[in-house]
């Protein structure tokens, strides 16, 4: 099957295949072409350019995209789209004066979910992420990391990465599986921590490396869940099973998780909204990709990543949802880059830049992924007719999406 796309208003993320990901200065760079072509054979970009060097004779069906522009899919490198039910009702809570960590004392948070999703059986639960997912997929999103941890027992743990499983089996796009049974310590663990922690570490970790269920290893390092032992003890015990680090740090405090995970040679450290000079230091010349989640400070009213800060300081940084029940009911990538934009004063560039090739190199996809390169994947976002791709964040309440492929496919 071959499509060829003509009359693109402007074709976005151009590069050659030995750009991984992009840093400081980069950011601020978009490689486009005007007035372009793009042809697709089966699921793979074969080739493009400018409209005064389309291909003659091509037996290929075409698709005029006059005043569209065309994209790479967003890559959304953090979410928990796995989960059950809902937490509406302390949403109304937070209004009423209640805060994240309060809530969260009183059995509500985290604990809520993982109490829900025990009890909901797991084909339920996979209907229910099912929905979110082809939801995000509508919204552009090509490629998606999805967590576990609202189980926090063996067995719901268990259910949950069977249900990730699940959804990369019926789904084209690429879906990465990230164990975080430490994500809370369960209540009747709140006096006996580390007991909690062999139980990760001792019986759920071996399991889910028997049956494959994961590629990575999460650990949410902050006050009042897991030290920064707590942390190396896991991403040591994991690395001996070949799973990867990305790791929640840095939500509410800086208590030296971003050097453990840099010092395990995590892809990602996640959330950052509070950074220190040593956070900036442990990254400057590391792997691992800085990613922030503005939607999450959205709705829990917390700092938002210093962004700035962070770019200016040469580092990369990619954008991502946390999609969730409790602190970001949504996996709207559009709604972040506008975020990225009005909050964390990024430039559009800046911003497309870190959902796509950024946010690829974030689930270790640079090689299919995250920019309009011959010979990866064909999964691209085809814009209405807009004016230019500032447009994109500028206009926060708009769907600017008129379609979605995945694999060369039309969703």
């Amino acid at each position: 099957m071959e499509i060829l796309f003509t009359n693109i208003k402007e074709l976005l993320q151009i590069r050659e295949p030995e750009v991984k990901k992009v840093s400081g200065k980069e950011m601020k760079e978009l490689p486009t072409l005007k007035n372009a072509w793009l042809l697709v054979k089966d699921d793979q970009i074969a080739d493009f350019g400018t409209m005064d060097t389309l291909p003659e004779n091509s037996n290929a069906s075409r698709i005029d995209l006059k005043g569209k522009m065309l994209l790479p899919t967003w890559c959304d490198s953090h979410t928990h789209i796995v989960y059950a039910g809902n937490r509406e009702l302390e949403f109304a809570d937070r209004i009423n004066g209640l805060s994240y960590e309060e809530i969260a004392n009183r059995g509500g948070g985290i604990l809520n979910s993982a109490k829900t999703l025990q009890e909901t059986p797991e084909e339920e639960v996979f209907e229910q992420s099912k929905a979110r997912l082809i939801e995000v997929m509508q919204q552009g999103t090509g490629a998606v990391e999805i967590k576990s941890g609202y189980g926090l027992t063996e067995e719901a743990e268990l259910k949950m990465l069977r249900v990730i499983k699940q959804l990369r089996e019926k789904f084209e796009l690429p879906v990465k599986s990230t164990f975080l049974g430490a994500h809370a310590i369960p209540a009747e663990y709140k006096s006996t921590p580390e007991k909690y922690m062999d139980l990760v570490i001792n019986e759920i970790l071996p399991k889910v490396a028997e049956e494959q269920l994961a590629e990575y290893i999460d650990i949410f390092c902050e006050k009042g869940y897991f030290t920064v032992e707590d942390t190396n003890r896991l991403l040591e015990a994991a690395s001996k099973f070949g799973l990867r680090p990305k790791i929640h740090v840095n939500q509410f405090n800086a208590i030296g998780g971003v050097k453990a995970g840099v010092d395990h040679n995590a892809l990602s450290v996640d959330h950052l909204e509070v950074m220190n000079e040593d956070d900036y230091e442990a990254l400057k010349g590391s792997d691992t990709m800085p990613v922030a989640l503005p939607s999450c400070s959205l709705f829990l009213s917390i700092p938002y990543t210093p962004a700035r800060k962070i770019i200016d300081s040469g580092l990369p940084l990619a954008l991502a949802t946390d999609f969730n029940p409790g602190s970001t009911p949504s996996g709207n990538m559009n709604l972040v880059i506008s975020l990225a934009c009005i909050k964390m004063k990024m430039t559009p560039e800046e911003a497309i830049n870190a959902a796509t090739i950024n946010g690829a190199y974030a689930m270790d996809l640079s090689e299919t992924h995250g920019s309009i390169t011959k010979g990866k994947k064909a999964n691209f976002i085809i814009t209405k007719e807009i004016p230019s791709y500032t447009f994109l964040p500028y206009a926060f309440g708009t769907n600017s999406i008129e379609s979605v492929y995945i694999n060369g496919k039309k969703i």
